[in-house]
């Protein structure tokens, strides 16, 4: 018998993408393939893209044309590209890359082994079903710590933002049963989670197309009442879809982290308009008032700067809309002109360095305001989930509530508890000493908690 081919995984871009990853990984142990974490050992890469801004394209280009060279000079037979790179430019992969020997679109993420079977017999394959149709009820590997998983509650979006290229590549909103959903919350924490992230390109968007209606509240209270999870939390929500329910439960639910990642990208209704963002600034301003009468609740955000049209007034009414909503956690981005978006044929397109100038500026101001908050930080104790010790500076490090995993910073603590030695995924008492960097956070144990 034939001796099956060692395949090699490679997922770039956002969690969700990282979650379908996990699915394909699953396929293909299930097929009998050994997976390999080192590309140099393995017979076939399989490469989950992303493309949804310019920098994201090119990574993905730079991780094909490394394996690209493998396959010329080492022993890789086989390169496949999945994901939004494969499903955005399908015509044009196989015809630039002829390196790449198949691909997969986001709906055929099942296809994955039947790509694998038709490059070991070296012919090319490409699939790219509907991905509306796509079986969501899928077994996983996760491959994030044990302590935490990703639940992706939908998938696609219906906002049409002019600058966004989603809707293109992953379709409308297509949300997850909640039936389901719950199932593999539940499978989640038989696996050890103690944080279950839920995610989407618009949580507060889920159920609208299943049901008719907003069912994120009534999700989360489903979840919490069916698991014993301690952390979830939640990201990518929409300002507009704040609902007074949503405040609600997180002030009455103690396990729904008062931690809410809402990407408003812009502070000048000209450009909200321009954007084709649902609502306003005083929308906005609504929504972050409501949040801020939950106590404790921290709030992240993300802009976009050099959006075509954006006048020297529109980016002061954008700095100084950021101080005063003082937004605890803030990503900057300059905008990326994607073909097929609305947005690339605006007029008033910015220069590249303006908008570099622009970001740095914003960057450069809310860098300040990181700090006076982490300095504010000093000589309180906090909870801190452990998430591995470092073993030079001898040092645990995890984080609080008010900090999202792989986005947000870090809290590095010793242990002044004798030899007590604290697990991945132990909540710990810690006393804040210092910060360091603006984001990240250093204190000392005071406690073990659970």
């Amino acid at each position: 018998m034939k001796k099956k081919s060692k395949i090699g995984f490679i997922s770039l871009g956002c969690p969700k993408n990282q979650v379908d990853t996990e699915v394909m990984l699953a396929d293909v142990v299930k097929a009998g393939y050994e997976v390999t974490p080192d590309d140099t050992e393995a017979d076939i890469v399989i490469i989950n893209t992303c493309a949804f801004i310019e920098s994201a394209k090119q990574e993905a280009i730079d991780n094909i044309l490394d394996e690209a060279w493998l396959k010329k000079n080492a022993n890789l037979k086989g390169i496949i590209v999945t994901g939004c790179l494969a499903q955005r430019y399908r015509e044009q992969v196989f015809e630039e890359l002829p390196e790449v020997d198949a691909l997969i679109g986001v709906g055929s993420l099942h296809k994955i082994v039947e790509a694998i079977e038709a490059v070991e017999r070296k012919r090319q394959y490409s699939s790219f079903e509907d991905i509306a149709k796509m079986e969501t009820a899928c077994d996983r590997v996760v491959t994030t710590p044990e302590y935490l998983a990703y639940l992706k509650i939908a998938e696609g979006c219906d906002n049409r933002c002019t600058y966004c290229a989603i809707p293109g590549i992953r379709g409308g909103l297509h949300s997850r049963p909640m039936e389901e959903l719950i199932a593999e919350a539940k499978d989640m924490e038989n696996i050890g989670a103690r944080e279950l992230v839920l995610i989407a390109q618009d949580t507060t968007a889920y159920g609208r197309d299943l049901y008719g209606e907003d069912k994120l509240v009534e999700l989360i209270q489903k979840i919490t009442a069916e698991t014993n999870i301690p952390w979830i939390r939640i990201l990518y929500c929409y300002p507009d879809k704040i609902s007074d329910a949503l405040v609600e439960e997180f002030k009455n639910n103690s396990r729904l982290v008062k931690y809410i990642d809402l990407p408003v990208q812009h502070l000048s209704d000209k450009i909200l308009r321009r954007m084709n963002r649902k609502g306003n600034r005083e929308t906005i301003e609504d929504a972050v008032a409501r949040l801020r009468t939950v106590p404790g609740m921290v709030i992240r955000s993300t802009f976009i700067v050099g959006f075509p049209g954006e006048t020297e007034e529109d980016f002061t009414i954008l700095c100084e809309g950021a101080k005063k909503l003082d937004f605890d956690r803030v990503g900057v981005f300059a905008y990326s002109r994607e073909e097929d978006t609305p947005a690339y044929d605006f007029e008033d397109q910015i220069d590249e360095q303006v908008k570099q100038d622009r970001l740095d500026i914003l960057m450069r101001e809310q860098a300040d305001r990181s700090r006076a908050k982490a300095e504010a930080m000093i000589g309180k104790i906090v909870t801190v989930m452990v998430e591995g010790f470092d073993p030079v500076s001898e040092n645990y490090f995890g984080r609080t509530y008010a900090d999202a995993y792989d986005i947000d910073g870090k809290v590095f603590f010793s242990n002044e508890l004798g030899k007590t030695r604290f697990k991945e995924g132990q909540f710990v008492l810690v006393k804040i000493s210092d910060c360091y960097d603006d984001y990240d956070l250093v204190g000392a144990a005071v406690q073990g908690n659970r």
